[in-house]
């Protein structure tokens, strides 16, 4: 039988995507979301994924920095960590030991919009001020720099000169949980 393929999920709000991955592959024989990491101890994406029974590990930016969350994940050994609202930088030394094993979602047709402090809605209000016609959202590979790993695969929508920026936020989120799923079994099955 074949190895079931373990996914890592780091959230740091919500966990909306993250719900979305856990629900998708819950009956899945070949996929599994393993384990949801978290640097916020009460944030909703940590309690939700409890509440679906997948163990959940919370830590502070210091044990991301000294190793301790690396040894974590090396010992869980997954075949993919996927950020989903996770807004810290993950460090170099998890960059290294995963390396094109780390993916994540950003809310802007990269590399416009990308960088530092370039996350939720300061992407969208930077694409509506620039008076963007296409948004969308951009997959990635995650390596030591903000938004600057290969890029997978993106989906676009146009930006109408009348929408806000929540109007292009809910494009987006509708974007992402349409597609992030098919994205992971890409990677994965394929």
């Amino acid at each position: 039988m074949e190895k079931v393929k373990k996914i890592v999920v780091f959230v740091s709000g919500n966990g909306t995507n993250m719900s979305n991955i856990i629900t998708h592959f819950k009956e899945d024989k070949t996929v599994s979301v393993s384990h949801v990491f978290s640097n916020k101890k009460g944030c909703l994406g940590i309690e939700n994924a409890k509440k679906a029974g997948i163990e959940t590990i919370t830590f502070s930016k210091k044990e991301m920095e000294n190793g301790k969350i690396n040894a974590v994940l090396t010992e869980i050994d997954p075949e993919l960590i996927v950020l989903a609202g996770f807004l810290l930088k993950v460090s170099d030394s998890i960059t290294s030991a995963f390396e094109n094993k780390i993916i994540n979602i950003h809310p802007a047709l990269l590399p416009k919009f990308g960088g530092k402090g370039m996350y939720g809605t300061n992407v969208h209000k930077a694409v509506i001020e620039a008076k963007e016609t296409k948004s969308g959202i951009t997959f990635h590979y995650v390596n030591e720099n903000y938004d600057e790993g290969n890029i997978i695969e993106q989906y676009d929508c146009e930006v109408l000169s009348t929408d806000t920026w929540k109007d292009l936020q809910q494009k987006i989120q509708k974007l992402e949980h349409n597609n992030f799923c098919a994205v992971i079994e890409k990677l994965l099955l394929n």
